[in-house]
């Protein structure tokens, strides 16, 4: 009932005649009495500078994107990738995830706690000016960079037994009796001696 009467009065106000007289006219300025000082146009000529040149040899001057796709979650997760017209491609994810970490307090003290931390992995593709092909896989996570290509350097494995220690018998020598003496210390039932 209130919003009826509130809209009542509002449409009420809106028809009833204004009193307001638009009857205001902007005041009328004189043009200025002055005139502005006539420049004569520059003697030199603008310099004149030479396109740049580029090397007519340049193989990835028509390189273009061919795909592209980005995708970004709330949960923290993304994946991206893109290829192309050289057919080179690269595409990777991201997860975020709890991890074990180290965490310090304000006074330095390292402590292992739960982290939230992101594990990538991902692939690219390409093909070298000599046309050699590269494909190269990875993943980062919590133990660390793992790359892998058949390009890459492989650190070369040796075979080796670990040397055992010399094993010795020994018969350890056997002291020669001394004579027992009572020193009188000691105790036997209810009496000392």
């Amino acid at each position: 009932m209130k919003l009826f009467v509130i809209a009542a009065v509002l449409a009420v106000a809106a028809t009833a005649p204004s009193s307001y007289k638009p009857e205001y006219k902007a005041p009328a300025y004189a043009a200025p009495s002055y005139s502005a000082p006539a420049y004569a146009a520059p003697s030199y000529s603008a310099p004149a500078y030479a396109a740049p040149a580029y090397a007519k040899d340049n193989k990835y001057a028509g390189i273009t994107v061919t795909s592209q796709s980005d995708e970004r979650n709330l949960d923290g997760s993304s994946q991206w990738s893109y290829a192309q017209s050289d057919y080179t491609t690269r595409e990777e994810s991201q997860v975020q995830k709890k991890m074990q970490g180290v965490a310090y307090d304000s006074y330095g003290k390292a402590t292992y706690e739960d982290v939230m931390g992101n594990t990538n992995k991902g692939s690219s593709y390409w093909v070298s000016p000599e046309g050699e092909k590269f494909t190269l896989t990875w993943v980062a996570d919590e133990q660390g960079f793992k790359p892998k290509g058949d390009h890459l350097p492989v650190a070369p494995v040796h075979v080796y037994e670990l040397p055992v220690a010399p094993v010795h018998e020994y018969e350890l020598p056997v002291a020669p009796a001394l004579p027992y003496k009572r020193t009188g210390l000691g105790y036997s039932g209810n009496s000392y001696y």
